[in-house]
């Protein structure tokens, strides 16, 4: 899925680790992703959190998208940082899921996110 994924291949995410229900992805902060602040825009830091979030629940196989999110900054990331977000399961249930995604910069937390997965029906 991610290698058809432009948007997060162009941000220069990658996939450095994942299986059933959980995946990581890194990013690098770069000069185009900061803010007027000097700071990593909130919105990459959430398409980072999102696409791990993407791994993780389409990990299963069928076509599975977000249903909602929501984000919380914990701290902010700045120019040349490492950004890591892991993502896991916490529930599946029917075609529903919930998954939780932590951003990291090394050991320090910079973003909690939530996620809402909806299996789609396949066609026919």
């Amino acid at each position: 899925m991610l290698d058809d994924d432009l948007a997060s291949r162009s941000l220069g995410m990658r996939l450095v680790d994942a299986g059933p229900g959980f995946a990581v992805v890194r990013m690098t902060v770069t000069e185009t992703m900061v803010n007027g602040h000097a700071l990593a825009h909130g919105g990459f830091v959430f398409t980072l959190a999102d696409t791990a979030f993407a791994c993780a629940c389409n990990s299963h196989g069928p076509v599975t998208v977000a249903a909602g999110a929501d984000i919380t900054f914990v701290a902010s990331a700045r120019l040349g940082d490492e950004l890591e977000a892991r993502a896991e399961e916490r529930v599946r249930y029917g075609r529903s899921g919930v998954y939780d995604v932590t951003v990291r910069r090394g050991d320090e937390v910079v973003a909690e996110f939530r996620g809402r997965s909806r299996t789609l029906r396949a066609p026919g």
